[in-house]
């Protein structure tokens, strides 16, 4: 009868190593709880976000990939263009410890400077004279200047009753359905020629404003047989009502965009138009002798489909520019934690905001661009509508 054998075997471990395993065991939790401490108690801005990570995924092309793998076979490096070159890892390093862009000053500036990352945003297309010195910028008065009464000139005046005359004349296009929705969160938005008023912070007006440009697009539009819904209901108000801040148009707004989108299910396009707060010589331009207010897209970028809406936005900036030389200022993306971000873009992947002109333009200055605007969609949208339905032929 065989005995079952065991072997023994002992291990010897130094007392002075083990301290250290422990020591450094302990000391690398209390680390990890720091470092989960610090990056859920940051203020917004400042914290770990998923728009950061995907920026900095941004920086990291197809090229870096070749790049890498050509270190361990030159011959995939072969492929690559003479300018190329490899992803810097220090600055990439350095941008995921800091949030600091060494490319870009506004990124460190924006936070040591107070007020200074509103002007911030990505400028994707740059029209004539566009740079980071003159981006649209968001007026915000307090909602008592904002809701004030004030004196709109005789002219102004009758521009709205004319307008208003030529809007009945008008009937739905398109076979009856309405493909556009026009609606201006900031609907008070107005213009000083048209008011008896030079100082800037008091541009808004409840009816001489805005809203009065929107009517024109939509009617230039039905000229071109493409059916429109303008959401007239006033949102300023309706902030008021609610005892809102004036940041909150955008949740107004909201409200108004999703009842319309549930009771007309033809929708298609949805745009936001706005008034910039930049001086003439920023936001005028003369073409064939006349002179236009300015446009410029503006996208939000906190939401995954930004870039649906940023193609549109980049279409009609170059129509603009084929027919309009010069009428368009270009197109950003205005993304992060001190802007909304989404504009309500995130509910339709065609949705836009448009700024048309500035607070020193004139209404009949604006009604030049919201024609030329409508030319230039008429011609995006009939020859889409056309690409569709000769594919809905061959199918």
């Amino acid at each position: 009868m065989k005995r079952n054998q065991f072997h023994s075997f002992t291990v010897k471990i130094n007392r002075t190593s083990l301290k250290k395993i422990v020591a450094l065991t302990i000391v690398g939790i209390i680390a990890l709880f720091v470092f989960t401490g610090m990056l859920t108690s940051f203020e917004p801005g400042y914290g770990l976000a998923s728009n950061q990570v995907h920026e900095w995924a941004s920086d990291i092309k197809g090229e870096h990939f070749v790049h890498l793998l050509g270190m361990e076979n030159a011959y995939f490096a072969q492929v690559l263009p003479k300018d190329s070159e490899p992803l810097s890892v220090s600055n990439l390093a350095f941008r995921v410890a800091t949030s600091i862009n060494p490319d870009d000053p506004r990124s460190l500036l924006g936070r040591e400077l107070p007020g200074f990352a509103l002007f911030d945003g990505r400028i994707v297309v740059a029209g004539e004279g566009t740079d980071y010195t003159n981006l649209p910028v968001e007026s915000a008065p307090p909602m008592e200047v904002l809701m004030a009464e004030r004196e709109a000139t005789q002219e102004s005046l009758a521009m709205l009753e004319q307008l208003e005359r030529e809007g009945e004349k008008l009937a739905g296009t398109t076979d009856g359905r309405k493909v556009v929705h026009i609606i201006h969160s900031h609907n008070y938005e107005s213009f000083l020629p048209e008011l008896e008023t030079d100082v800037p912070n008091e541009a808004h007006h409840s009816k001489i404003n805005i809203t009065l440009v929107g009517e024109k697009l939509s009617q230039e539009l039905e000229k071109r047989g493409i059916g429109v819904e303008v959401e007239r209901r006033d949102i300023q108000a309706n902030l008021s009502e609610r005892g809102w801040s004036y940041p909150r148009s955008y949740d107004a707004s909201r409200e108004f965009i999703k009842e319309a989108m549930a009771q007309e299910n033809d929708l298609e396009f949805f745009f936001d138009l706005h008034r910039d707060s930049l001086p003439r010589d920023r936001t005028t331009v003369t073409i064939n002798g006349e002179e236009f207010a300015r446009t410029f897209f503006v996208i939000g970028g906190n939401h995954n489909d930004h870039k649906h809406n940023l193609h549109l936005a980049e279409e009609l900036h170059r129509l603009l520019e084929e027919n309009y030389p010069g009428l368009s200022r270009g197109v950003i993306v205005k993304e992060g934690a001190l802007t909304n971000g989404r504009f309500n873009q995130d509910l339709s992947k065609q949705s836009i905001l448009i700024e048309v002109g500035g607070i020193e333009n004139s209404l009949e200055e604006t009604y030049r661009s919201a024609e030329a605007l409508a030319d230039v969609f008429a011609d995006y949208y009939w020859q889409a509508d056309a690409v569709s339905g000769q594919e809905g032929e061959e199918e």
